[in-house]
């Protein structure tokens, strides 16, 4: 089971960010700064998904905001902002990986540790975050953008540049892997996996 972060009344209020967009083209960086705010979270747990240099997603998040700042105008509206940022995001992160040589994050057992907190909803969020590491990128990204974001296969696909049919082709390949790995990865810890991976959320 994977679930967006963010309560039902903390959900991004897409009138007022598209209010703060509109504010762009006339110079506005108060408009700027409170847009990057509302994002900076968002675009760091996706580029995140991708690297954990810090450095590199503080660079992606920067470069996507300066295009954001300098294309406000061109956005037509007929998407949601947050897919428009997101795949100004998506296309950043890409650049920059190859500018500074990097691959995109592959999983490393030893970066990280589950977290002590005895809540079986924290315990099986860290299995899934173990989990994620064990996928290709590219469906991280789309259960990232999935589930963590709330956006739809036609929206991942506009972010991602790629057909609808690959969006939903790598999220049941991601979905398969990651109910075969939650209790892989349980056992290896010595603790259960608490079976919540193993329910059928088609999207």
């Amino acid at each position: 089971m994977i679930h967006s972060d963010l309560p039902p009344d903390a959900r991004p209020d897409e009138h007022a960010e598209r209010a703060l967009l509109a504010r762009l083209p006339a110079g506005d960086r108060a408009a700027l700064a409170a847009l990057y705010r509302a994002y900076h979270r968002r675009l760091a747990r996706f580029v995140g998904r991708m690297t954990r240099r810090a450095d590199i997603v503080d660079e992606v998040i920067n470069d996507c905001f300066w295009i954001v700042w300098q294309k406000a105008a061109t956005f037509r509206g007929d998407a949601r902002l947050s897919t428009w940022i997101l795949g100004i995001a998506y296309r950043c992160a890409l650049k920059a990986l190859r500018q500074h040589g990097e691959e995109p994050l592959a999983d490393d057992d030893g970066a990280w540790q589950p977290s002590h907190d005895p809540q079986p909803e924290h315990e099986l969020r860290d299995w899934v975050a173990k989990g994620l590491l064990k996928l290709p990128v590219e469906q991280r990204l789309v259960l990232e953008l999935a589930y963590g974001g709330g956006h739809s296969v036609e929206e991942i696909a506009a972010i991602m540049q790629c057909p609808e049919g690959t969006v939903k082709a790598r999220l049941f390949h991601a979905r398969t892997k990651l109910r075969h790995l939650l209790p892989v990865l349980a056992d290896r810890q010595g603790a259960p996996a608490h079976g919540a991976a193993g329910g059928n959320h088609e999207r």
